[in-house]
């Protein structure tokens, strides 16, 4: 009998290498990346892995439990920085409005769903199919649209924002049901109540570690950013576990470690350090979705395409009047409303909990698969042309009166003065220049983002009504994470000397790649008059030579004194003041 960790090992190989050879096929013909790694999984999957196998001799993944944990760990991390991604303080600047639009979303879609429904899935006493499938319908894909919108830098757009915002109420409208599933023949609310308390209790203790541990942990690893990553990924599984124990979901803990994290200031960079992770196991979830097809019927596939229509509409018709009525404006309303048109992995774990518990059979569960795996594919052209899309419904709906006149900015909704002003860097160039704002333009002050890996500086700049995030400058992650794409003014004061793991000519290409959508103005630091020349025609608006400066500086105070004190030889007094001297032979020496 084959071992097995081997048949593991093969199995993610046999994995990566097809997702690796059809995301490269779909690169070339410029579709997206999920649909080569979904189409891996089908090929080398059940349905088509006899024919590859039998004819090309080069086997198929025969151990498809093994894929599954490996995506639910990369669930698990994906939901860990999802958690990261979450400001609950700019969430409660957004007002009781994000949280009606999550209630809204979700009650609304399923009773949608099921008055859609109930002809394919007639309600009966005992049959909860109708229940489960309204349920996966009004579900979102954490999974993918987190991927897409980070792929689209729009994550910390108003969109994104209200995107992200529903996502997370999503989940918790998912982990209160699972709470009661359970219980869902016999309802006991004492069971509900309890599951509920669970979830509060592990949120209370979370915080409070957060607030008096690691709080502490995280300053003392700071300089190591290694330290910094493990230690976060280690409280990540330590909390999944606590929510295991406690009956709990796992991805329940996950999210919630993220979360209490994310208050301080190294979250952005421990999302830039786990992005690679992330990836990796992100692919391997969808190679496991593909492999999971199976040959549906034509009235399966046809309801599944009914449920992906129903699911694409439905977000559109009841999140963008929400929106638009919460004066956050139509173009938000309708692209995040695009961004949730797909079917959640929850509802995968909610549905394989129902066949186990027999509330459901397996077919209604391979129908949701369907669906989600189609679902999934649109979804990705979708939120890709989310804005063209957007602006095409606007200018349909203006032939009959409806439009939007202004679309509100992002400062208006959030209720946060933009922080367009971003210094990279935290050292003695950057010291001078805020405290020269600090004394002629303080209103500047809350304009500014300081990016810094060194937190000593931390209480300081925010007692001004500076922003500091914690940052690694040679890692363009941290850099979009942080959400400089939107800045008009960047400025990098610290020199190649001084910068590790890249120069500011990478910067410069990074900052471009990251802004490209606004090209801010950006203002580098270089020690090389001739880098300097390199850094302007690569598209810098000014570069920095501190030696120059300096020795400019220093000539214009020595010609002052000069023009002042006469052409003679300078020397200090005993005060301290410059005056004229006379040459040696001149000097008369005073005696007693």
């Amino acid at each position: 009998m084959e071992h097995h960790s081997l048949t593991l090992l093969v199995d993610i190989a046999l994995s990566i290498i097809f997702a690796t050879l059809f995301a490269i096929i779909a690169k070339a013909f410029k579709q997206p990346l999920v649909l080569g790694y979904v189409i891996a999984g089908l090929i080398i999957g059940p349905l088509f892995g006899p024919f590859v196998g039998g004819k090309l001799t080069i086997g198929y993944v025969k151990s498809e439990e093994s894929i599954e944990l490996i995506s639910e760990i990369g669930l698990i991390l994906l939901l860990f920085i999802i958690g990261l991604e979450i400001d609950l303080k700019e969430l409660a600047r957004m007002g009781k409005s994000m949280f009606a639009l999550g209630v809204i979303q979700f009650f609304l879609g399923v009773a949608a769903a099921w008055f859609a429904f109930r002809t394919f899935f007639p309600p009966a006493p005992g049959n909860f199919d109708l229940l489960y499938f309204s349920i996966a319908l009004s579900l979102s894909s954490t999974m993918i649209v987190v991927k897409l919108l980070h792929d689209k830098f729009e994550i910390s757009t108003v969109a994104g924002r209200l995107t992200i915002g529903v996502l997370v109420l999503q989940d918790i409208w998912a982990i209160l049901f699972m709470g009661i599933q359970p219980d869902l023949q016999d309802p006991q609310i004492l069971n509900v109540l309890a599951s509920l308390a669970k979830g509060i209790a592990l949120v209370a203790f979370s915080f409070l570690v957060s607030r008096f541990i690691l709080s502490r942990l995280f300053l003392f690893a700071a300089s190591k950013p290694e330290l910094v990553l493990i230690t976060s990924i280690a409280w990540c599984f330590f909390l999944c576990g606590v929510a295991e124990k406690l009956q709990l979901s796992k991805e329940m803990g996950a999210l919630i470690a993220g979360v209490s994290i994310a208050a301080f200031p190294y979250g952005a960079d421990v999302i830039s350090k786990l992005s690679g992770i992330r990836d990796f196991f992100i692919t391997l979830f969808f190679v496991a979705l593909g492999m999971k097809i199976q040959a549906p019927s034509a009235s399966d596939l046809g309801l599944a395409f009914l449920a992906v229509g129903f699911v694409l509409v439905s977000r559109v018709l009841i999140i963008a009047p929400t929106v638009f009525f919460s004066g956050k404006g139509l173009r938000a309303g309708i692209v995040a409303g695009l961004n949730l048109a797909q079917i959640s992995e929850f509802s995968l774990v909610i549905l394989a909990l129902g066949v186990q518990k027999e509330h459901i059979g397996k077919d209604l569960q391979a129908i949701v698969l369907t669906s989600m795996i189609i679902a999934s594919i649109i979804s990705t052209y979708v939120i890709l042309f989310n804005d063209k899309i957007a602006r095409g419904i606007i200018s349909f709906l203006s032939l009959f009166g409806v439009r939007e006149n202004k679309e509100p900015l992002e400062s208006q909704v959030t209720g946060e003065t933009k922080r367009d002003i971003v210094v990279l860097g935290y050292f003695r160039i950057a010291q001078g220049l805020i405290d020269g704002i600090e004394d002629d333009k303080p209103s500047w002050l809350k304009r500014m983002l300081v990016v810094d890996f060194n937190p000593i500086y931390r209480q300081t700049l925010e007692s001004k009504g500076i922003r500091w995030a914690y940052g690694d400058l040679a890692n363009p992650e941290s850099l979009h994470h942080l959400g400089i794409e939107e800045a008009r003014y960047i400025v990098c004061t610290v020199s190649d000397m001084i910068l590790k793991g890249t120069t500011n000519r990478r910067l410069l290409e990074s900052l471009k790649s990251i802004c490209r959508h606004h090209q801010p103005k950006i203002i580098l630091t270089t020690d090389d008059p001739k880098e300097a020349e390199v850094l302007r025609n690569n598209g810098a608006a000014h570069v920095i030579v501190p030696g120059k400066i300096s020795g400019l500086s220093l000539f214009t105070e020595l010609a002052g004194m000069v023009d002042q004190n006469g052409s003679g030889p300078i020397t200090k007094s005993a005060k301290g003041k410059p005056k004229k001297t006379t040459s040696n032979k001149n000097k008369v020496k005073k005696t007693k």
